[in-house]
């Protein structure tokens, strides 16, 4: 099996051959080169024919993605506090919650 897929940046990937997963950070088309970075955080890098020619497939956001980030604040993570639960809302009425 050989890799039929582009690479994407931000898209995780996992070396099927090697079981190693990998997101792509950065294609620099001057060189033909592929940049990735691996979920332990090692850098990689891979030229467009060993790219081809490998088993990589594509996979969802590891678990913990944020491991090979070590410096990552959680406002980094894209979270937001709006996503908590307001406290004025458990004197709201019922029918303010119904469309």
């Amino acid at each position: 099996m050989t890799t039929i897929t582009d690479p994407s940046i931000d898209q995780w990937y996992k070396d099927v051959e090697n079981n190693l997963t990998f997101k792509v950070v950065a294609i620099e088309e001057d060189d033909d080169t592929i940049e990735v970075q691996y979920n332990n955080g090692d850098i990689g890098e891979y030229d467009t024919d060993s790219w081809y020619n490998s088993t990589f497939d594509f996979i969802e956001d590891p678990e913990d993605w944020s491991a090979p980030f070590d410096d990552l604040e959680s406002d980094d993570l894209g979270y937001s506090n709006s996503d908590t639960r307001r406290s004025d809302m458990d004197d709201m009425p019922l029918q303010d919650y119904q469309d």
